[in-house]
């Protein structure tokens, strides 16, 4: 279909250009390699300023908590198909300017490139970018729920495993407890014994 086409040639990207964020709170989100873009588009429109473009409307910084500074950048992205040039697609990108760490604060000198950087490709995702990525339910940059926060299954307590709680909560020694554990094997999986057993550790 014509009217996916430009999606389809941009949807997927390649593993090469993908990397998983190890630690920081964009940790297990999936970060792209911005040289994969700009290659991407000039495959497909040709070089920078003559098969796509952008213009720079508007750079800023901005306060947010505990004196960190924040720089953000806002472009009109552009792109030549069949022909003609495309209507304005709005770009905003963001990075930090000054930023609270482990070691104390820290100022980059790159926050509005890499602002820019940013800017440039949340404007290509209107055009499908890395649509495989962002459409997948791995975390992204895009999706920040804590994994805390993910619902998690109710465990099923069996009669058997009420039994078991019933027998942990009545133990007086470390000794009990700790034979109690040893002897069913079946329910070393259970999160409501482990929290049980450990509470009660806590007060013997």
């Amino acid at each position: 279909m014509e009217n996916l086409s430009l999606y389809e040639s941009f949807k997927s990207v390649p593993d090469v250009a993908k990397k998983t964020i190890p630690a920081g709170r964009l940790k297990g989100m999936t970060d792209i390699n911005p040289m994969w873009r700009i290659k991407s588009l000039t495959e497909r429109f040709g070089p920078c300023g003559i098969g796509w473009k952008y213009t720079i409307k508007d750079q800023r910084l901005e306060k947010g908590c505990n004196d960190e500074i924040s720089a953000f950048v806002s472009i009109d992205f552009f792109y030549m198909y069949n022909g003609k040039w495309s209507e304005a697609i709005p770009g905003i990108g963001g990075s930090s300017f000054v930023a609270k760490e482990k070691s104390g604060m820290y100022q980059s000198d790159e926050c509005f490139k890499m602002a820019l950087t940013d800017a440039i490709g949340i404007a290509c995702k209107a055009l499908g970018m890395a649509a495989d990525v962002y459409f997948q339910k791995d975390r992204t940059k895009y999706d920040q729920t804590p994994q805390a926060q993910i619902a998690k299954p109710a465990e099923e307590v069996t009669p058997e495993l009420a039994k078991l709680l019933s027998e942990v909560a009545m133990c007086t020694t470390t000794d009990k407890l700790k034979s109690l554990w040893i002897a069913n094997p079946t329910f070393h999986n259970s999160s409501l014994l482990k929290q049980t057993i450990n509470k009660l550790k806590e007060t013997l």
